[in-house]
């Protein structure tokens, strides 16, 4: 099987599944299973910018991790899922948002860094 990309997951991420029971984080991890393979809206959806998300509905609860993709290997596409939250609302608060977008700046800064020290 072919996967359109690579995720990985960054500790606040891992922190928000791990607070999960079992049945709805396997029913996440399986929709992120499935949006490596197909190109799903309903699934992994671009919110703004730089920000996308990957969306699980389960029991009647919203699941949203958000991500933003890692472009700079050029032989692998990464996606790097930053924080989770329970969407209670039919908006994404602005909060969530900017929340990952500081996330995925400081992915780059400590990325720069470590780069720089090798």
């Amino acid at each position: 099987m072919e996967y359109r990309f690579k995720v990985e997951f960054l500790e606040e991420c891992k922190e928000f599944l791990d607070h999960l029971d079992e049945k709805s984080r396997n029913k996440i991890y399986y929709n992120i299973w499935k949006a490596r393979q197909i190109n799903d809206d309903e699934l992994f959806k671009k919110l703004q910018d730089e920000i996308w998300e990957f969306r699980t509905l389960y029991n009647k609860t919203y699941y949203r991790l958000f991500a933003f993709w890692d472009k700079e290997d050029k032989y692998e596409k990464i996606v790097i899922s930053s924080h989770g939250f329970i969407k209670k609302t039919d908006k994404t608060p602005k909060s969530e948002i900017e929340k990952a977008e500081r996330l995925r700046k400081q992915y780059f800064n400590e990325k720069k860094k470590k780069n720089e020290n090798i």
